[in-house]
């Protein structure tokens, strides 16, 4: 920026384009006199500042994100007839953000947290929105269970502080909680940078070919960086010494031109498969076993620029699960089906109602839309018809370009969990990661940080229903925790069984 200094600037201008009279002083009634009405420049500054934030995400509020590429390596015509997946070595623009989930905009990146891993690519059919985590699981399998989780993640309404208490009681009354928490508890809840993290579509989705042929599918993003995290001990202090550390690392990283790649692996499932499989196979507290479903290499996520204004590119930016392109579709996961009308409405409400035509938004494919109008809208069809039918050559919809994602159902309408399968435990997939996965340092960590966590704050009687379901998950770990919190042992507790 240094031959900046040498140029002669540009003319300050209102917003309109007017030249403004002064940077530094307002209209007054002589020097000591009263400010003025009519300074329209001192007006137009301060409205537009009071203004200059959207509220805040929800959840996700504190993140980052760049901008690169997405490659195929490998032909998955046989799976899906997207068509930016439809040749080797075809590469699409993407959008990726990173982000905390429980944390305000001004918190710390290296908290113990899920970190959100969304990628909006741009394809030639519109955009495709891809909006996982850098776990493969989740703590509720069920969309109306959502709001009260993050509710107990969240400031308290009395105290407006975090409660670990809450947390715990919440966690410890929702046993299906208990795998992503055991995730979440060993080092991998403090990655080290999010270069260093793998991403996940969590959910489980659909593909259909070119003949109509379906398939059931996970997304597993894979670090080329290799898997890298900070301990508790050492995320606690990089908290207080670069609460930005995350952000600043990806940025540093792009501008260096260390591009951060992911490798992407598909878990592919035969569509009969669902049926009789042994557990739930759409429960997303659950994963799929890699030796059932081994993961394929398709693809390849570079990043290799930064935004260049921040809140124009990555706050503005929304990304929705129901922005899927013909040949992916949702599957039976009522937390993905759920989704599909949150995320939407939350962009309208955040962003506003026209948040699709902002530049980062826009798909790169000309848009034929029936809707029209709200606020801040740009882009308009003229004098095209705004109805359907019509008689005036208006767009039309053909379902042979993107036929539905659909499955056999049936039965009563119920509020109800999945029908159970063989292996549907909430206990067993959380005890093979403690069990096979962890190492021993892992798994010291683990207890360690499971003590650490609920020892600030958390009352005796919640310790004591978090204590049961560790048991269930192993009796090991139980007993590590049990006596890290000065709790009785109880021996008597099985573990679920492997």
């Amino acid at each position: 920026m240094s031959d900046q200094y040498d140029q002669k600037p540009p003319i300050t201008t209102t917003d309109a384009g007017i030249p403004a009279a002064s940077d530094e002083h307002s209209l007054s009634v002589g020097p000591n006199g009263p400010l003025l009405l009519q300074d329209h420049y001192l007006i137009q500054k301060m409205a537009q500042f009071n203004r200059e934030r959207v509220p805040e995400r929800v959840v996700h509020a504190k993140g980052s994100g760049a901008f690169g590429y997405f490659e195929v390596t490998a032909d998955v015509s046989q799976w899906t007839r997207a068509a930016f997946l439809n040749k080797v070595g075809k590469r699409t623009p993407v959008l990726a953000r990173f982000s905390t989930v429980a944390g305000e905009l001004g918190s710390a990146d290296t908290v113990r947290d899920p970190r959100g891993f969304a990628i909006k690519f741009y394809t030639e059919e519109g955009n495709y929105d891809l909006v996982g985590n850098n776990t493969p699981i989740f703590f509720v399998r069920d969309p109306s269970k959502f709001q009260d989780f993050i509710h107990s993640q969240k400031r308290m309404p009395d105290t407006d502080m975090r409660s670990h208490n809450a947390m715990w009681d919440f966690w410890s009354l929702s046993p299906e909680a208990i795998h992503q928490v055991t995730f979440l508890m060993t080092d991998r809840g403090t990655p080290r940078t999010y270069r260093h993290m793998n991403g996940y579509g969590s959910h489980t989705f659909m593909w259909i070919n070119a003949e109509g042929k379906k398939v059931w599918v996970k997304y597993h993003f894979k670090t080329e960086q290799g898997i890298e995290n900070f301990t508790d001990a050492e995320a606690n202090a990089m908290t207080g010494e670069d609460p930005d550390y995350h952000r600043r690392d990806l940025q540093e990283a792009i501008r260096r031109k260390d591009y951060p790649v992911w490798r992407l692996e598909m878990q592919i499932m035969p569509f009969e498969d669902a049926a009789n499989y042994r557990f739930n196979p759409f429960d997303l507290t659950k994963v799929w076993p890699h030796s059932d479903y081994p993961p394929i290499t398709v693809g390849r996520l570079v990043l290799d620029r930064n935004p260049e204004n921040f809140f124009g590119e990555i706050e503005q930016a929304s990304f929705e699960p129901a922005n899927m392109v013909p040949g992916i579709g949702p599957s039976p996961d009522k937390m993905l089906l759920g989704r599909l009308f949150s995320y939407p409405d939350a962009h309208r409400h955040r962003i506003g109602t026209n948040y699709l035509q902002l530049p980062v938004n826009q798909p790169r494919v000309e848009v034929h839309s029936y809707n029209k109008d709200g606020a801040m809208r740009y882009r308009h069809n003229g004098n095209q018809p705004v109805y359907a039918p019509n008689s005036y050559n208006g767009p039309k919809a053909d379902p042979e370009l993107h036929p539905e994602a659909s499955w056999a159902a049936n039965g009563e309408l119920v509020r109800s969990a999945y029908t159970l399968h063989a292996e549907d435990g909430d206990f067993v997939q959380a005890g093979n990661l403690y069990r096979h996965v962890l190492s021993p340092t892992d798994r010291e960590h683990l207890a360690s940080n499971v003590v650490s966590h609920m020892s600030k704050g958390v009352e005796k009687q919640v310790q004591e229903r978090a204590l049961k379901l560790w048991y269930q998950v192993d009796q090991e770990l139980g007993g590590r925790v049990a006596k890290g919190l000065g709790l009785e042992a109880k021996s008597e507790l099985s573990p679920a069984g492997d």
